[in-house]
């Protein structure tokens, strides 16, 4: 998702997919985008999640 324009409030729905049962992404690029603190603490939370399988956040 590098450059695609991803904020804050599309966050929600990117946690959501690292805590679905059982997450497939191993890997999402979010450079490029305006992501703040409230988006960022949003994936933290998902990633955080023991279904969450992602190896790698760039």
């Amino acid at each position: 998702l590098w450059g695609c324009g991803v904020t804050d409030e599309d966050c929600a729905a990117l946690a959501s997919a690292l805590r679905s049962n059982p997450s497939h992404l191993r890997e999402l690029d979010l450079l490029g985008n305006k992501l703040g603190n409230s988006g960022m603490n949003q994936l933290s939370d998902g990633l955080k999640d023991p279904h969450c399988n992602l190896e790698k956040l760039g």
